[in-house]
């Protein structure tokens, strides 16, 4: 490696372009910088998509053969935007052509191509990293900070909802988000793994669950305008009660069809000792409750995390509020030191694998009505 990392982007629609956008961003937030990221080429399997995604991003090239972008030779390292049902091909080649790998959530289409990745990439001795960008807002590594330090002491409930509305309209044409077979599944595959790595981090191993699913809206238009309609096979919302192996009792709620939500993401994590919770629609702050302080004093404190990010990072000043995008930034860049130092990224396919088999039993569980244990994925 030189002095930049020259990665290829792989796919480029909406999260491609915000992952562009992050990688140009980094040698202005964060300085010295040892190696610095460059997007050398943009690959889509729409040609003209991936022509103008190659100028947004000024890199040099673009293609839309995946397999002849993985066999350059002077690319380091590939970041994975497709949409589900081509993660498992494209990150298996990277990991075979020896590239360091960022991918998209989940990391598979199903728990048997997650592990089959996951064994891949622990024998490869490249940089992996599932994308789970709100890991990486400073509420949530305080978070993880008090949980660490036993601020909470034995943790006995994680209560969690991450709610969209973007499905609401019954005349939302059917696109491939809402089609198991490119996905493989509905709201549980799409907000569930955002919610379920906070689960994971904050409370620990999931042992079993219970879930139950519903699709509201059980045929779709083929496209905009058009008369014929086609079954929807994916739930718009899925419950989940969780059983945790330290004995907490956990709540996950999922929807696509939450009337009036726009990116609900929130969580109450409660302990013997305290009590945290945060709210994505109020990144800046993350709510704390001691239950040690004087009766006369308790109360619940809100922590001011707004960008308060460690160096190196050197923009925007910590006191700003916080963006979307400067997550997706900070986690982008933890993935670029781990590349460089030769140090585990965070969260690695390991920690992917482990949310996909929570998401696996979770489907097992809402088929048979019953109590489900989560399969051992580490």
């Amino acid at each position: 490696m030189s002095n930049e990392l020259r990665i290829a982007l792989i796919g480029f629609g909406q999260l491609g372009r915000l992952h562009a956008y992050a990688w140009r961003s980094i040698p202005l937030l964060y300085a010295p910088l040892a190696v610095r990221p460059r997007v050398t080429c943009v690959c889509d399997v729409d040609a003209e998509r991936a022509q103008e995604g190659a100028e947004e991003a000024e890199a040099h090239h673009w293609s839309s053969d995946w397999e002849a972008v993985l066999a350059d030779p002077t690319i380091d390292a590939v970041d994975v935007c497709t949409p589900n049902a081509f993660h498992f091909d494209v990150v298996q080649a990277a990991l075979k052509a020896h590239k360091h790998v960022y991918c998209e959530k989940p990391l598979g289409l199903d728990l048997g191509q997650a592990v089959g990745l996951r064994n891949l990439a622990l024998t490869s001795g490249v940089t992996h990293q599932i994308v789970s960008e709100y890991r990486y807002f400073p509420a949530l590594s305080r978070a993880r900070e008090l949980v660490s330090r036993n601020a909470l002491g034995q943790i006995y409930h994680f209560r969690g909802t991450y709610l969209h509305s973007g499905y609401v309209d019954p005349d939302r044409p059917l696109e491939w988000r809402l089609q198991r077979s490119v996905t493989g599944g509905g709201a549980l595959m799409d907000l569930g793994p955002h919610l379920l790595d906070l689960a994971l981090m904050l409370a620990g191993p999931i042992e079993s669950v219970v879930a139950s699913s519903a699709t509201f809206i059980t045929q779709r238009p083929v496209s905009h305008q058009s008369a014929e309609r086609v079954p929807v096979d994916v739930e718009d919302a899925l419950v989940l009660l969780l059983r945790f192996g330290n004995g907490a009792l956990g709540t996950c709620e999922l929807s696509r069809v939450a009337t009036g939500s726009e990116d609900d993401l929130h969580f109450t994590v409660n302990g013997s000792r305290g009590a945290l919770g945060f709210n994505l629609m109020d990144p800046n702050w993350l709510e704390f409750f001691d239950a040690t302080a004087a009766p006369d004093m308790r109360g619940v404190t809100r922590i001011a995390t707004v960008q308060k990010y460690p160096a190196p990072a050197v923009s925007p000043p910590p006191k700003c509020a916080l963006g979307y995008s400067r997550a997706h930034i900070a986690s982008q860049f933890a993935f670029l030191q781990a590349a460089v130092q030769g140090t585990p990224a965070e969260p690695d396919f390991r920690q992917g694998t482990a949310v996909q088999a929570v998401i696996h039993a979770a489907y097992e569980s809402a088929a048979s009505g019953r109590w489900t244990t989560v399969p051992n994925a580490l």
